[in-house]
């Protein structure tokens, strides 16, 4: 039997940014199985250049995680996580604490598997692609945004805002209770 090709697309795309150092989450998502009851192998592979692809990661069929290449070493095996979602129709993909290095095209390969005559069978495939553009931290000399960045900067944690507002609330209320308190006092001295 002819079947066709899995659907799969990448989100976000076709083209994502990140800053240095952030974690970037992409999500493989695919339909039009053959039958519900194969199986799905993904893969990710890494392109800095059209002509060179890395396979990173890989999610067998039976669902354990296989890394690959460069990506077996500890640092890159705590740095890169696949997760499956949605019963099986949506994979995840983390990159933690992006580098410069993570820049490029990244893409998920599907390959649906399933039991014919009692071999494991590949039925259709399906490629998607994204591409993460990793801004550097360094890169911003220009002075304009450097004192807009240094003037917003003690307002970017929101911690620190959180407290400000119930810092203000609480001192409203505080100055709300002594001036009823001045008041009842003030009130009784003229009644005696």
């Amino acid at each position: 039997d002819v079947c066709e090709a899995l659907n799969v697309t990448v989100s976000p795309g076709p083209t994502v940014h990140y800053s240095e150092g952030d974690n970037a989450t992409l999500y493989c998502h695919i339909s039009q199985k053959r039958k519900t009851e194969n199986l799905l192998a993904v893969r990710w592979v890494f392109a800095a250049s059209p002509t060179q692809e890395y396979l990173m990661i890989k999610m067998t069929k039976f669902g354990s995680v296989q890394y690959y290449g460069n990506y077996t070493h500890r640092f890159h095996k705590q740095r890169l996580h696949l997760l499956k979602e949605k019963h099986g129709t949506m994979y995840k993909f983390l990159i933690l604490s992006l580098q410069q290095g993570d820049q490029g095209h990244y893409i998920c390969k599907v390959q649906e598997i399933g039991k014919h005559r009692n071999k494991w069978t590949a039925w259709s495939n399906g490629t998607a692609a994204t591409e993460i553009k990793v801004i550097s931290s360094k890169s911003s000399d220009d002075p304009i945004l450097k004192k807009n960045h240094e003037a917003w900067k003690f307002f970017e944690d929101l911690y620190v805002y959180a407290v400000f507002v119930c810092s203000i609330g609480i001192i409203s209320v505080l100055l709300f209770t002594l001036v009823i308190l001045c008041q009842s006092i003030h009130n009784k001295r003229r009644s005696t």
